[in-house]
């Protein structure tokens, strides 16, 4: 049953020691505000409506998470704080005697939120506070961008990734232990230590990933076909996935003689850890290269609000900027300037916002030339509507059809370029320069020469595509890149919270007020 609000133990803070607190701050303004902000009946729906104990407030919990995101904070350091720090009694509307509660409860009140109909709705509150004070109206501008987040667990290698599998299994698949004792002899899998061998020994590792490799198989043949609850289900299904995705048999074997090694190659989608499966390498660029996951934010670069925020692994095609980027815009109304980096120059949602009939100030990437220094695509004149190309030697040739999903066209100069005097600054294919043409070229083109060539683009593109990155700094800052979750669905409750509290925070700095009910924002002056 929820809980209602709780008589302070002893003397309020807020009351006693109301200028202590800094005027101005998300403290004194929740300690004004919190029950507008968060209202009971915006928790009814997660609770039983009178069966049970009284829980602690939801409203109080909301207060404590917000609070905990803004300064990045465990559970334990955010009950601690709300015991010993005079500020957060004030913001929580707590006694001076007031213990708090177990640090628990964030756990669970998490879960209900997570389990619940809207498990975004303290994000959704201030958002709500944000569009009735019309901060953003008439704000038209969106900035894209996605930042890496650091997992919470440790990178571990094949070897440690197949142990660790074995023993989930051994754990969570009823009967599965016995197996293990049985007939997985590779390593001690009860020692929770590393396994003895000379790791210095290419030989000693390649015989343990081969007897690790063995056992897996040995261990998934013996629980094929049982019914299995889904916990066991998915500790079987990650084995599966540990065992095949960085292995391959041995030079001269095919597998069947039990000789493996570790592959030479990187699995696409690689899973990195047993402990958080769905973290992953990320690669920003080409020299930064992280794990875990990718921040995706839109944000008015103007005020610096977060109008939306999601949180993805960060490798596959689906979680990619150019494919969560609608999801970010899904909730806007009307037209609007859209800028990005070219990390989102795709031209399928290039073609997709401009059908929408939004203004784009995306970034287009850098064309890469034949060869270095020499011509590049848009060196050459392409005609869509006729089918033709014509190189910069003045050479025009047909384009064609190349089949397939991807509708490319293409134009090949077998036999124009040996004699070519512009040879040497177009290609070194023997057979001459064949130039590809995908979907949606004149898009793209289109797009590069207004990058290029237009003063206002240019000047847009610079004064407002950078202020995304005061957001990220915003957000990254007091050592929140690094990840305090596993998974998916947890970290981007703590991302969506993460960023309530930091639009709470610059809402108040841009003169927040609660008056007669009503969301205003009232510009402090100097």
């Amino acid at each position: 049953m929820m809980g209602r609000q709780r008589v302070p133990a002893g003397p309020e803070v807020w009351v006693v020691c109301r200028e202590m607190i800094p005027a101005g701050s998300v403290f004194a303004f929740l300690a004004e505000h919190r029950r507008a902000l968060f209202p009971p009946q915006a928790f009814a729906d997660m609770y039983a409506p009178v069966n049970g104990r009284p829980s602690v407030p939801p409203g109080l919990l909301a207060t404590v998470v917000v609070l905990q995101a803004l300064q990045g904070l465990s559970d334990e350091e955010a009950v601690a704080a709300l015991r010993f720090d005079l500020r957060w009694k004030a913001a929580c509307g707590l006694g001076l005697y007031d213990q708090g509660f177990d640090p628990s409860l964030l756990t669970y009140f998490r879960r209900r939120l997570a389990r619940s109909s809207d498990p975004d709705r303290i994000f959704g509150a201030v958002r709500a506070v944000v569009e009735q004070t019309g901060v953003l109206t008439g704000r038209t501008r969106r900035a894209l961008d996605s930042a890496v987040l650091l997992d919470a667990v440790a990178t571990q290698d094949t070897i440690t990734q197949l142990i660790a599998a074995i023993r989930r299994v051994a754990r969570q698949v009823p009967g599965a232990s016995a197996l293990v004792a049985a007939h997985c002899h590779a390593c001690d899998y009860t020692d929770p230590g590393k396994p003895k061998i000379a790791w210095d020994d290419e030989q000693a590792k390649d015989a343990l990933v081969s007897g690790l490799v063995t056992d897996a198989f040995t261990l998934l043949d013996l629980l094929n076909g049982q019914d299995l609850d889904e916990p066991a289900e998915h500790a079987i299904g990650l084995l599966a996935l540990i065992a095949g995705q960085d292995v391959q048999p041995a030079d001269g074997s095919d597998g069947t003689d039990g000789r493996w090694r570790i592959a030479r190659r990187t699995a696409p989608d690689r899973i990195i850890s047993t402990v958080d499966p769905q973290a992953r390498h990320i690669h920003k660029s080409g020299q930064q290269r992280d794990d875990g996951y990718k921040a995706h934010l839109a944000v008015e670069p103007e005020t610096g609000l977060f109008t939306a925020v999601t949180l993805r692994p960060g490798a596959g095609a689906a979680h990619h900027e150019t494919a969560v980027a609608p999801d970010l815009l899904a909730a806007e109304d009307g037209r609007l300037q859209i800028l990005a980096d070219a990390a989102y120059a795709a031209a399928e949602l290039r073609a997709a916002l401009t059908i929408a009939g939004h203004r784009l100030l995306i970034k287009p990437p850098r064309l890469k030339p034949a060869v270095i220094g020499g011509f590049t695509l848009d060196d050459f004149v392409i005609d869509t509507r006729a089918g033709t190309v014509t190189c910069p030697a003045g050479h025009t040739v047909p384009l064609a059809a190349t089949g397939g999903r991807h509708q490319q066209r293409r134009a090949t100069f077998t036999g124009l370029c040996a004699a070519c005097p512009l040879r040497d600054r177009c290609t070194t294919a023997k057979t001459g320069r064949v130039v590809t043409i995908r979907p949606h070229h004149d898009l793209q083109a289109a797009a590069r020469h207004q990058a290029a060539t237009d003063p206002d683009w240019q000047d847009d593109y610079r004064r407002w595509r950078p202020m995304v990155e005061r957001a990220v700094a915003w957000l990254v800052a007091r050592g929140n890149r690094r990840l305090r979750y596993r998974g998916t669905d947890a970290n981007d409750r703590w991302l969506h919270h993460r960023a309530a509290a930091l639009n709470l925070r610059r809402l108040i700095n841009l003169g927040l007020a609660h008056t007669n009910g009503i969301w205003t924002v009232i510009p402090i002056t100097a």
